[in-house]
């Protein structure tokens, strides 16, 4: 299957997000938010698995420019995520290309690690969504809720991840709790950061690993909200 290429703004800056589109009818339309690295193979991969399932997926590029390994990410990640408002225009910026894409159907948006919180800053921002999910996401914010989300809310994560420690999912049940959120959180004991991607293990990091178990069913976990929500 091969991805569209969709050009975006946000603001002044050009974005490139990857289409992927089911062979019939799309039952909705999900955005799917990259990790740190932004458009990876295996984010691709997750777009195409979307389609095959009967969903039209865009990928979201948080920086517009190349971002040639995880060692360069880091600069860009920082700067975008220093400022909350910067960071979400941008994250709305690539829900209005997908929703541009998709007149009338209902939206969702996923994500894996810095994209997990891409999906949640799309929610503390109570954007219209049927669901939003996190893939090993960081569950931290600079601007908690203040408002209900009106969909529902898919947190997997891997309780042996040294990114996010007990004490940040407690606060995070908190603060979704505090405005009225519905969520689902799954926890994979001795599973670390990283768990969907198999290429985890090659990068040699004591802090993300690799799980096909927790990798099967939190994919399952997504499929079986997404049926039901929009079935």
């Amino acid at each position: 299957m091969t991805l569209e290429r969709v050009e975006y703004q946000d603001g002044g800056t050009a974005l490139t997000g990857w289409l992927a589109r089911p062979a019939g009818d799309p039952l909705a339309a999900v955005l799917v938010f990259p990790t740190i690295a932004n458009v990876t193979l295996a984010t691709e991969r997750r777009a195409r698995m979307l389609a095959d399932a009967g969903y039209l997926a865009l990928i979201a590029d948080f920086y517009g420019e190349p971002v040639t390994d995880f060692a360069a990410a880091g600069p860009l990640a920082a700067k975008l995520r220093a400022d909350a408002g910067l960071y979400r225009r941008r994250l709305t910026a690539a829900l209005a290309a997908l929703r541009a894409k998709a007149p009338g159907l209902p939206l969702a948006a996923i994500g894996y690690c810095m994209g997990g919180q891409a999906a949640l800053e799309l929610v503390r921002e109570g954007e219209d969504l049927v669901l939003a999910a996190s893939f090993h996401g960081l569950l931290a914010t600079d601007k908690p809720a203040d408002r209900r989300f009106p969909g529902r809310i898919l947190i997997c994560h891997g309780d042996a991840d040294p990114m996010v420690p007990r004490a940040q999912v407690l606060a995070f049940w908190e603060e979704m709790d505090a405005v009225g959120n519905a969520w689902h959180f799954h926890s994979y004991s001795g599973v670390k950061h990283g768990f969907t991607d198999p290429g985890s293990d090659a990068r040699g990091l004591p802090a993300i690993a690799y799980d096909a178990s927790a990798d099967r069913q939190s994919w399952g976990a997504l499929m079986g909200l997404l049926d039901e929500l929009v079935a």
